[in-house]
């Protein structure tokens, strides 16, 4: 810590209302760990994708008590704006959209006449009796129940305009500008506002902004994400509008940080590199190996194509006790959204090869729910799946994750490009062996501590674990793996990340330049 001021931060929550990994359980944790920082006093900006908000409290610094009934059923309408599920029916349909293109136009019109006026301001929630919502909505997925009075003892923000409405309300300028104009958002008495992604919204010129960015994939590698034309369009205007308007950027490698400042020069001097972090909860454990044949068992993804297909169940037991119980199981792990990027593919065809060369009872254990252009994959993993070789499971909380690191011949990391990568180091953080792709992202956090092979070629991959694995010498390779394992995950850990954070934010909340490294 720079200095002993206390500074406001507001974060943006609204990922942390979606999956497990990735940026959710970074969304988590860095509020967790703001929360722990003495200089820092932090609130989370609730928002929804789609979903429009009721407005919470009035945010005035002569507010109310929290307990009234008056304030109790404020919260409670925003509560219920939040689980109400999605509308069914052609006409309910019809009034969502209807509602959600008549508040985009006149967003659009507000920014084009009055770009100076602020359009969208935020209400306020107070946690204190709704605890419980505050935790399963935001942090239980990937935080520890320790934690869970510290997250839910901090206010939140309401914006009730969802965040696709705004995008779409900087799109529709575009219309009469060269270059989006997004509304303008009241933030009173925030300090500095951290955005996860780029924000649709111009901040005061008061207010420190800062985008965690995670990678330009929606404009470098538009074939690899869903919705295409309306991504790559989202994340390009916004981050061109947020670098126009001096935002900071904090990039979550160093490999991230240099493709931002090929795309944007200018920020070059507001750009650093800070490492996510990774949970507390990876950490080598005793839990017995058997203790894998009931975590898949438990965690197998329940239903859909992924799921193994039973006509009775004598059949499901019939299935359970060949696939799991009448060999040691052994198996490669994969923990990652399947998708084109991820790689999945390469790593099927690698243990296709594998089983017919060196290992017929090798299983593979995929953890992730099948994302965006899964289906290709998802009709060749089938026919494994139904045999009992390929498990996909979703859900698994933090501990039984360590195990299946740990007990995995290896698990393997085989993206054609990340901005990040948790799985590595949680498995290093573990206890396991890692095997991963030679890109430019696995090179700077990885380090030596992971075989690696070229993400393009079968042979490659299937070599690589071999040589963790089966080769001569697998078993030297793997403690050498192991023992740098365990010097490289300590690094990620938030004791190590978190005075960067208290740092770099002391020093734009403070107003000083040049930043970037």
């Amino acid at each position: 810590m720079t200095n002993n001021r206390t500074f406001s931060v507001l974060l943006e929550m609204r990922p942390a209302l979606d999956g497990h990994a990735g940026i959710p359980q970074e969304t988590r944790l860095l509020f967790r760990g703001l929360c722990e920082c003495p200089s820092i006093e932090v609130e989370g900006l609730l928002q929804t994708s789609l979903a429009f908000l009721a407005p919470g409290a009035a945010d005035e610094p002569a507010r109310e008590p929290d307990m009234t009934l008056a304030a109790v059923r404020e919260r409670t309408r925003v509560v219920v704006s939040m689980d109400k599920p999605r509308p069914k029916g052609i006409w309910a349909t019809v009034r969502t959209y209807v509602r959600s293109r008549r508040t985009a136009y006149a967003l659009a019109l507000s920014a084009l006449l009055r770009p100076a006026r602020a359009h969208v301001r935020l209400t306020r929630f107070a946690p204190r009796g709704f605890e419980e919502f505050v935790w399963r909505r935001l942090f239980e997925k990937t935080l520890p129940a320790d934690d869970f009075k510290i997250v839910t003892a901090r206010d939140l923000r309401v914006c009730t305009v969802p965040w696709n409405v705004l995008q779409s309300a900087g799109l529709l300028t575009l219309k009469f500008r060269r270059e989006a104009i997004y509304p303008r958002i009241a933030l009173d008495r925030a300090g500095v506002f951290i955005a996860q992604t780029p924000y649709p919204g111009r901040i005061p010129d008061d207010v420190a902004f800062v985008v965690r960015y995670h990678d330009a994939f929606p404009i470098m590698m538009p074939d690899t994400i869903a919705n295409k034309v309306r991504h790559q369009a989202t994340h390009m205007h916004a981050l061109v509008s947020n670098a126009k308007s001096g935002a900071y950027f904090a990039c979550v490698s160093e490999t991230t940080r240099q493709g931002l400042i090929a795309l944007l020069p200018e920020v070059r001097d507001r750009s650093v590199t800070i490492h996510n972090m990774i949970s507390a909860d990876f950490r080598e454990t005793n839990a017995p190996a058997d203790r894998v044949k009931q975590i898949v068992r438990l965690r197998i993804t329940p239903v859909g194509p992924l799921n193994p297909t039973f006509s009775t169940t004598e059949s499901r037991e019939r299935f359970y006790a060949d696939a799991l119980d009448r060999q040691p199981f052994k198996y490669l792990l994969m923990v990652s959204t399947i998708e084109p990027r991820k790689n999945h593919a390469r790593l099927l065809a690698a243990w296709s090869t594998l089983m017919a060369d060196r290992d017929p009872s090798i299983k593979l254990v995929f953890v992730g729910n099948a994302g965006w252009g899964s289906e290709v994959l998802t009709q060749e993993m089938r026919a494994w799946i139904d045999t009992g070789a390929l498990f996909v499971l979703s859900g698994v909380p933090a501990e039984d994750l360590c195990t299946l690191y740990r007990h995995a011949v290896a698990t393997v990391c085989p993206s054609l490009a990340e901005g990040f990568d948790y799985s590595g180091l949680e498995s290093m953080a573990s206890g396991g062996v890692v095997v991963s792709s030679d890109i430019a992202v696995h090179r700077e956090v990885y380090g030596d501590a992971t075989e690696y092979f070229d993400p393009h070629c079968t042979r490659s991959l299937a070599d690589a674990i071999g040589r963790v694995a089966y080769d001569d010498g697998a078993e030297l390779r793997r403690s050498e793996l192991k023992a740098l394992g365990r010097q490289m995950a300590p690094r990620y850990r938030p004791k190590h990340i978190l005075p960067q954070w208290e740092r770099f934010l002391g020093a734009i909340s403070a107003g000083k330049a040049g930043i970037g490294r």
